[in-house]
């Protein structure tokens, strides 16, 4: 059986969008871990290296330590890049 794909969502207390994400992968039974950037300010200096942007949510996915990150908002490029990586099947 293929591993699942990891799921770390960047993300503060109160965002909506955070929220929605979280949501999204609870409904579909998709395990994550959380990043908070709440007081964190470094965390964003992270995004912004990594990524080029300082802003969340951010969702990286990724397997064996490579990860793609899905940048923009809208639960249509979320599910896009789980299904890419394997861990969303449509049906």
């Amino acid at each position: 059986m293929a591993q699942s794909p990891s799921i770390i969502v960047w993300s503060k207390q109160g965002c909506h969008y955070c929220a929605e994400v979280k949501e999204y992968l609870e409904a579909n039974r998709l395990s994550y871990k959380t990043v908070d950037v709440t007081e964190n300010d470094d965390r964003r200096d992270i995004l912004e290296i990594k990524y080029g942007v300082r802003y969340v949510p951010v969702v990286e996915i990724g397997k064996d330590n490579v990860y793609k990150a899905v940048v923009e908002l809208g639960i249509e490029n979320l599910e896009e890049a789980l299904e890419q990586a394997g861990a969303l099947i449509k049906s």
